[in-house]
């Protein structure tokens, strides 16, 4: 009996003390999960007390007395919150020490710092409207950085830099002509891309260009996009190209060669993006426009030589006799709401017997341009098609 009460007295002390043990270590696991807790919310929020703010010329740090949201510390790295201000042109003011600026400029836009890199570019943003000359001497090496930020992912830094594309297009106008094969492709990449804000500074940057770049030596340089694989480049290009032609005027027209002109509209007519088509449909009412001027215009004059050929009297027979037949019916469709002045009784020279171009007949079918009286087109003879004009 007496063995029996010891060994249970011992099993008792052991089941107590085992009992201390586990207390013991619960408590201090407790007390390692706080203390782990705490730190980790004191590191998710110190790196937050202070964010840089982009401001123009400067970035600047504002304090806060709260505690901003952190958008990622999962991962270790301090979460930084940039706030871009996008200063219009009209808003710049000049540099306080232009020395400096000008003497670091080219470092500051090739910084891997993009911050820098957006004080730089609204640099030369302020260079181009303050100090025009100066910055001028920097244009060939300043250009491929410009495009460098214009294709970077990160969207300030893009919409910055095509801010500043705007600017230096209206500053310098066609001393950018021999710089503007780097920056066409990039524009029309970025204006079709789907970020809204990015697009609108990309097209803002287009019209810039078309607006202080002399048409003549610009519709070069755009033509061969109107034929990209990309739809979306030749519908940007066709857009650009045909705000480009007015600004061509009437002698800048014939020298350019209207048949050229009509020809990129026809083609673009038939082009896969509505926006392209609008901008052909545009086009074609333009070169009609001034197509019956210069027709109007070179009655009584007989020292010029003509860009037209005498016999093309009409737009209609000047379309008929430079284009197939498909594509003087889609140039004829889209102008025919506009008044042309009547010749020989409302009946075009291209409607004469045997005036009709053989190359009408493709495939068969003969078409023949319907003359109108009234404006509603007159019943074409029994077998002709008439085309809506």
């Amino acid at each position: 009996a007496r063995s029996a009460s010891a060994h249970s007295s011992r099993g008792g002390r052991q089941q107590e003390r085992t009992g201390n043990m586990s207390d013991s270590a619960l408590q201090d696991l407790n007390a390692a999960q706080s203390v782990v807790l705490e730190k980790s919310k004191d590191s998710s929020v110190e790196p937050c007390s202070s964010k840089p703010v982009l401001n123009g010329n400067k970035c600047v740090k504002k304090e806060g007395n709260a505690v901003p949201a952190c958008p990622d510390v999962t991962n270790g790295c301090d979460a930084v919150v940039v706030d871009v201000e996008y200063i219009d042109s009209e808003d710049l003011t000049d540099l306080p020490d232009v020395d400096t600026s000008l003497s670091t400029l080219l470092t500051r836009l090739d910084s891997k710092d993009w911050i820098k890199t957006c004080e730089a570019l609204n640099n030369v943003r302020q260079l181009a409207i303050y100090h025009k000359q100066r910055l001028q001497e920097l244009l060939e090496p300043l250009v491929p950085l410009i495009v460098k930020s214009v294709k970077n992912p990160r969207s300030a830094l893009c919409k910055t830099a095509l801010m500043t594309c705007a600017d230096i297009f209206k500053a310098y106008g066609e001393q950018m002509v021999d710089l503007i094969d780097l920056l066409l492709m990039p524009l029309f990449l970025k204006s079709s891309q789907d970020k809204r804000f990015v697009c609108e500074a990309a097209e803002a940057a287009l019209m810039s260009m078309t607006s202080w770049i002399s048409p003549s030596v610009l519709l070069p340089k755009m033509q061969p996009y109107l034929k990209n694989k990309n739809p979306r480049i030749r519908a940007k290009a066709s857009v650009c190209f045909s705000k480009s032609v007015p600004r061509l005027g009437l002698e800048g027209i014939k020298e350019y060669g209207m048949d050229k002109l009509i020809q990129v509209a026809a083609t673009q007519l038939s082009d896969q993006l509505p926006e392209s088509r609008e901008a052909a449909r545009n086009l074609s009412l333009e070169l009609q426009a001034f197509y019956e001027k210069s027709q109007a215009s070179g009655l009584g004059e007989d020292d010029s030589a003509p860009a037209i050929s005498p016999e093309a009297e009409t737009w209609e027979a000047f379309c008929l006799s430079k284009l197939s037949a498909l594509s003087a019916q889609a140039i004829l469709r889209v102008t025919v709401g506009v008044p042309v002045t009547p010749k020989e009784g409302g009946i075009s020279a291209a409607l004469k017997e045997g005036a009709v171009p053989a190359a009408l007949k493709e495939g068969g079918i003969s078409v023949v341009v319907a003359p109108k009286e009234g404006g509603v087109p007159v019943a074409t003879k029994e077998g002709a098609a008439a085309v809506g004009c």
